[in-house]
């Protein structure tokens, strides 16, 4: 999170954010899930608060969470999309989030197909800005319920060794999640064809392998990403059957990695191809776990960012939850 003009705060990325932060990120998310099993689902934090959803890319998972989570802590949550706006009529980004900001918004949260959109969005208007994907670039509160999601099966990020296959290369999930798991002290690795596997990465410290299953061996956790059919047209790899030949993660290959190994997928998934059915919905499956961690985690982000002072919620009475009691799976895939 950085600081920007009047002491707003901002989460455009996870490159760069300590492990301090990134825990009482966490933490907070943890407490917060508490909200969601209520049975009223509803707390007076963010009254008289106002958040805008402005996605300019198709969204389902993400646009939804922002706007529950905003509804859980009584903020007003605003809609925003491109067909909807001036933005189809030749508007500029930057007048379109000047004339929102003059409505005195307290947080935009922003999807954008241009990498850098929501850093343009954080130097032009005096509200938190949450950057909800941008590009190529980074996809922060994706990568944060996933690591949260990660922490509640494992306790601890650091030691494990994860795994994430795919469409590195167009995956702003992957980079964000290589930053904070790094941070963290996990071990990442990623797989997949040569020409999506960017060789920067390696500089990261992230182990690049090309082989599916020697990337799963061994692995606490193995993150599928989607193969974007959008991008095929440039012949990345010869056809998604050769694509699904080689990487798509089947019960089989999935043998290879730790008996207690989870699998996650941020969606929306492509069956078949990246991934079978007996695995999507197996045992060792934790999807749905990280759709419901995402109302929790965008909870903590929009608490952090909009009320002045947040460290955490220490103090309150869901300071400290207890921990979660999930399934643990064993070598036979029972959970």
């Amino acid at each position: 999170m950085a600081e920007g003009e009047r002491q707003r705060r901002h989460l455009l990325g996870l490159n760069g954010v300590s492990a301090a932060d990134l825990i009482v990120l966490l933490d907070t998310a943890e407490a917060l899930a508490e909200v969601s099993r209520r049975e009223v689902k509803k707390l007076p934090t963010l009254r008289g608060k106002t958040v805008i959803n402005l996605f300019m890319e198709n969204s389902t998972r993400t646009r939804i969470s922002f706007e529950i989570a905003a509804k859980r802590l009584s903020a007003d949550s605003i809609n925003v999309s491109a067909a909807g706006s001036s933005i189809s009529k030749g508007e500029t980004l930057a007048d379109t989030a000047r004339n929102l900001a003059a409505m005195s918004p307290d947080a935009i949260v922003i999807r954008h197909p241009s990498a850098g959109a929501a850093r343009l969005l954080a130097d032009i208007v005096d509200c938190s800005i949450i950057n909800a994907g941008d590009g190529w670039h980074e996809h922060p509160t994706q990568a944060l319920l996933d690591i949260l999601t990660i922490r509640q099966y494992k306790r601890e990020i650091a030691g494990l060794t994860v795994t994430i296959v795919g469409d590195i290369l167009h995956s702003r999930v992957a980079r964000s999640n290589v930053f904070g798991l790094l941070t963290l002290g996990a071990r990442v690795r990623v797989s997949g064809p040569p020409t999506l596997l960017p060789p920067e990465f390696a500089a990261l410290g992230v182990e690049i392998e090309y082989d599916l299953a020697a990337a799963v061996a061994d692995s606490d956790v193995v993150m599928m990403l989607r193969i974007q059919r959008e991008r095929q047209g440039e012949n990345f790899f010869p056809s998604l059957d050769e694509y699904a030949h080689y990487y798509c993660l089947t019960e089989e290959i999935l043998a290879e990695a730790k008996p207690d190994v989870i699998i996650l997928h941020p969606g929306p998934m492509n069956r078949g191809i990246e991934i079978s059915s007996g695995v999507a919905d197996g045992p060792y499956s934790v999807m749905m776990n990280q759709v419901a961690n995402g109302v929790a985690m965008r909870m903590a982000v929009l608490y952090q960012l909009i009320v002045p002072g947040a460290d955490g919620i220490r103090g309150s009475k869901l300071a400290h939850p207890p921990k979660k009691s999930l399934p643990r799976l064993d070598a036979g895939g029972a959970a």
